[in-house]
């Protein structure tokens, strides 16, 4: 795939200059560009570097001097990251699924495909289900029962939807996403020693060890539209009404989400973050690697929590944690920067002892 400067910088809504006929067949970094190639220096501290590259052309800052760069042309977007976005997704070579229906892949009688939809080598459709236009089913994916994928999902390789999982439009899963699981949902006969610790913060009291029976799933997963999964994420079934995801939301890496979770639009979920059971997220709500939410919780819209934060309470909209247990993260900082200070408080204090001590034996 080749296009001109001109046709790269019409799809991502920047202006060109220069010799805007000339083409482009990818991008690479500025010191490793080879002719052909557009060199990606967006910020001014990587412009130094393009004279080590062989770049006619490159992306650059708004306002960016690309003569004096010793550039042929140059792509000037005000807003250079978003501009990426649009570059990246012409230049995809994708992963070379070809179209049609393989003739390993085993599709039930009673499932029915959209029109264009595409199944790989060993996949297998389950009865009832129902898959979008321009659906990929990528190789080595299952589909159960009577799930419904909506059209232009794209599943790659190794991806597992459970039976009765509602998916939208656009859905695209990387390898090894499962969707559909039974919830860790398991129950004692009398009261276990964990709800004791939980109702008194921490005493066992009374109640004795004893074997857990298993809570069944009756609810599925359902998906909104545009929503992504990152490899090795998982979503559980809910026990009784469906375990969900809101539209545009993005999910990333071994990130996993307990049954009955409700997660809103438009919302980040970062590296192996965790969502306990039956927890509600608002919309537009970012958690970074690590983070863990505790069951049967709140978070409201807006809500930012940073890396390795653990949040065991209610947090209101708007709010930006840090920490475990998770505090706002000016209070966060606050206590950290206090922490660093103890040793020579404690230091202090203990010179003070002496001085205090002589003064004793004195009197």
């Amino acid at each position: 795939m080749t296009y001109s400067v001109q046709q790269i910088a019409k799809a991502v809504g920047a202006s060109a200059e220069g010799d805007i006929e000339l083409k482009v067949s990818g991008v690479a970094e500025p010191a490793s560009a080879k002719s052909g190639e557009m060199a990606l220096a967006m910020d001014p501290r990587y412009a130094s570097s393009l004279s080590d590259g062989a770049a006619e052309v490159a992306m650059l800052w708004e306002g960016a001097d690309w003569r004096a760069l010793g550039l042929k042309a140059a792509i000037l977007p005000n807003r250079p990251r978003y501009a990426l976005s649009g570059v990246t997704r012409m230049l995809d070579k994708g992963q070379g699924f070809k179209p049609g229906i393989h003739p390993t892949a085993v599709i039930d009688p009673d499932a029915v495909l959209g029109e264009g939809v595409s199944v790989g080598p060993l996949a297998v459709i389950s009865a009832g289900a129902r898959i979008g236009a321009g659906s990929v089913i990528g190789p080595l994916c299952f589909v159960g029962v009577d799930a419904t994928l909506g059209d232009g999902c794209f599943l790659r390789e190794h991806v597992s939807i459970g039976a009765r999982v509602t998916i939208g439009s656009g859905f695209i899963a990387q390898s090894g996403v499962r969707l559909g699981g039974d919830g860790f949902s398991f129950v004692t006969a009398e009261l276990s020693t964990v709800e004791s610790a939980r109702q008194t913060l921490g005493d066992q009291g009374d109640a004795a060890p004893q074997p857990w029976t298993r809570i069944h799933s009756l609810g599925a997963v359902t998906i909104g539209a545009d929503v992504e999964m990152g490899m090795g994420s998982t979503i559980d079934n809910g026990t009784i009404r469906d375990t969900q995801v809101g539209d545009g939301t993005k999910i990333d890496n071994l990130v996993h989400i307990g049954h009955n979770a409700v997660i809103g639009k438009n919302c980040l979920l970062c590296g192996q973050a965790g969502v306990g059971g039956s927890t509600r997220v608002g919309d537009n709500v970012v958690l970074g690697g690590q983070v863990g939410l505790a069951d049967n919780i709140t978070i409201g819209d807006r809500v930012i929590a940073g890396g390795g934060t653990i949040v065991l309470s209610n947090v209101p909209e708007g709010r930006t944690m840090l920490g475990y247990p998770a505090t706002q993260m000016s209070k966060q900082t606050e206590i950290y920067k206090a922490l660093r200070r103890l040793p020579k408080l404690l230091r202090d204090v203990a010179a003070l002892q002496k001085v205090v001590s002589k003064a004793d034996k004195a009197d």
